[in-house]
């Protein structure tokens, strides 16, 4: 199940896809270096198939739910049980 982010919440790129999608009523492909990982932005929508409109400096994209992590959350480091 891919993670839910509330609307207005900021996310951080973890890893950059192939390319990213505008999130224009006409969507257009652009290359991924046009965000970069560690980037912030605040998550606009949900769409189908997984993917969050996110608003970031450069402008809104489509980005896939495996591609972002809330910054509001921090994952919690796993105690090493050896």
């Amino acid at each position: 199940m891919s993670p839910e982010f509330p609307i207005g919440s900021k996310v951080r790129v973890v890893s950059l896809p192939p390319y990213v999608k505008t999130a224009d009523p006409m969507p257009m492909l652009r290359p991924p270096d046009i965000i970069s990982i560690g980037e912030e932005g605040i998550v606009l929508d949900r769409r189908p198939g997984g993917y969050w409109g996110v608003r970031f400096t450069r402008g809104a994209f489509l980005i896939d739910s495996q591609y972002i992590e809330s910054t509001e959350n921090p994952p919690q480091s796993q105690p090493d049980s050896e």
